[in-house]
């Protein structure tokens, strides 16, 4: 009998543990959808997320990313002063363990779909100059080639790095693990490392 009312009350603890857990994560989100430039109705995201300079962010509607989702609009680094830009459109949906990383512009448009792993950034840690090596690689400058533009209707692999002055035209599919490093056309699969046109969808 002890062991039968022992066990009801941990139970009832758990769950109203669990209970203010959930409260607490509300609140933190309801918080932090104050700090964005925009944002749309029905904006979610999973545990463990971790944002940066939220007041450059911009979401639509039906915003959705899982759990441990890295977004950061990068406002400063080694002396250096940016002023980035993210802009996320309708209906984009993320998996889990996403990393967007900002200097500049990144945009992605409506009803977007991207599997998990991703790494979508707009600039390099340093570049391969003979004088920039003699600096470790945490002093070294960070550099964009450019945008990221990603385009309505785009659905994004598993395992998938986009990186600097890339855009990704309307209905492209990206193969799982795949290396953006140049403009992907609309209506085509592209795959590989680096990435390359696969099939044109007619």
């Amino acid at each position: 009998m002890l062991k039968k009312i022992k066990n009801k009350v941990v139970n009832y603890l758990f769950l109203q543990i669990q209970e203010l857990q959930r409260k607490k994560e509300f609140q933190e989100l309801e918080s932090l959808k104050k700090q964005f430039k925009k944002v749309g109705v029905g904006f979610a995201l999973g545990r463990d997320y971790s944002v940066l300079n939220p007041q450059s962010m911009q979401f639509g509607d039906a915003f959705w990313a899982s759990h441990r989702f890295r977004i950061e609009a990068i406002s400063e680094y080694e002396n250096d002063r940016f002023d980035p830009c993210i802009i996320i459109g309708d209906n984009v949906v993320f998996n889990t363990d996403i990393h967007i990383g900002c200097i500049d512009k990144i945009e992605i448009g409506n009803n977007c779909l991207f599997a998990s792993r991703i790494y979508i950034t707009d600039h390099d840690h340093g570049d391969t100059a003979l004088n920039s090596l003699v600096l470790p690689p945490i002093k070294r400058k960070l550099i964009s080639k450019g945008p990221v533009i990603i385009k309505d209707n785009v659905w994004v692999g598993e395992g998938v790095a986009i990186l600097s002055g890339v855009t990704i035209g309307e209905n492209a599919i990206i193969a799982t693990n795949s290396v953006v490093t140049k403009d992907v056309p609309a209506n085509s699969v592209v795959g590989g490392i680096p990435a390359k046109v696969i099939k044109v969808i007619q």
